[in-house]
C-alpha cells in the first residue's frame, strides 16, 4: 500500500507520523488478522461489509474475499442469517399463513392502511437518549451567556433498533459484541447535536413520551460575583408503535 503512493500522497500529523483516517473500532480485526492470518469475528457481528471495505483499503485481499457474501447456486447472496432474523421471519411466515386462510374465508376488502410495508416491517420499541450539559451565566446575562455544551449524547434500548436508527453515527466501542435482541446503555452518538438525534428518530416513525432533567448551580470560584455554571442532565424516552 506504502509503496504505490509519494511520500507526498501520504498524510502525516503534526508529529510527522503517517496518518490513516479509518475505523479505529474494526482496525482491531485488521491487527488480529495480520498477527497469524486467521480471521477470528463475534458470533453477533453486523459488520462484516464495513469489515470488507478496510480490508480492501489495507490491499489484504485474502481477508476481503473471506469477507464476501457466499453466493449460492440460483446466483443470490447468502449471507449468514442472525438469530434475530431467523425469529422475524418465522413471525412473518405465520403471518402470511394466517393472512392466506383467512382469504378464503372472508370476502376481499379494500385497505385504508396508507402505511407503506416498511413501516409496516418495522419493531415496536423505546430508545432512551440522555445528555449531561453545562451553561455559563455571567453577571450581565445578555452578554456574557454561553450556550449550550454537550458534552456526549448517550443512547439505551435495544441494541437492534439502536443500530436501526443512527446507523454510521453510533459509536459502539463501549459495547462491541452485543446480539440484536440484548439491552445496552453504553452506547454513544459521535456528533453532539440533540436535535440531529431528534431528526434521526422522527424519520423512522419514533416519537417522545416523556423526559426528566437535573440541574445544579455552583461558582466557577469562591467569589459569588463570578460566572455561575449551572450543570445539568436530561433523558428524553422516544417510543415507536
Amino acid at each position: 500500500m506504502f509503496s504505490q503512493k509519494t511520500p507526498q500522497e501520504l498524510a502525516r500529523d503534526s508529529k510527522g507520523r503517517y496518518f490513516l483516517d479509518r475505523d479505529g473500532f474494526l482496525f482491531r480485526y485488521i491487527l488480529d488478522y495480520l498477527r497469524d492470518l486467521n480471521l477470528v469475528l463475534p458470533d453477533y457481528f453486523p459488520e462484516k461489509c464495513r469489515l470488507q471495505r478496510e480490508a480492501e483499503f489495507f490491499q489484504l485481499h485474502d481477508l476481503s474475499k473471506r469477507l464476501s457474501p457466499k453466493v449460492s447456486k440460483e446466483d443470490s447472496i447468502c449471507e449468514e442469517i442472525s438469530q434475530s432474523d431467523q425469529d422475524e421471519a418465522a413471525v412473518l411466515s405465520g403471518i402470511g399463513g394466517a393472512s392466506m386462510e383467512a382469504s378464503r374465508l372472508v370476502p376481499s376488502v379494500s385497505s385504508t392502511n396508507t402505511r407503506s410495508p416498511s413501516l409496516e416491517a418495522r419493531k415496536a420499541g423505546y430508545i432512551t437518549v440522555g445528555y449531561r450539559g453545562s451553561y455559563t451565566i455571567g453577571r450581565d446575562i445578555q452578554t456574557d451567556a454561553k450556550f449550550r455544551r454537550v458534552a456526549r449524547i448517550t443512547v439505551c434500548g435495544k441494541t437492534s433498533l439502536a443500530k436501526e436508527v443512527f446507523g454510521d453515527t453510533l459509536n459502539e466501542s463501549r459495547d462491541p459484541d452485543r446480539p440484536p435482541e440484548r439491552y445496552t446503555s453504553r452506547y454513544y452518538l459521535k456528533y453532539n447535536f440533540l436535535e440531529q438525534a431528534f431528526d434521526k428518530l422522527t424519520e423512522v416513525g419514533f416519537h417522545m413520551v416523556a423526559c426528566s432533567s437535573t440541574g445544579t448551580c455552583a461558582y466557577a470560584s469562591s467569589d459569588p460575583n463570578e460566572d455561575k455554571i449551572w450543570t445539568s442532565y436530561t433523558e428524553y424516552v422516544f417510543c415507536r408503535d
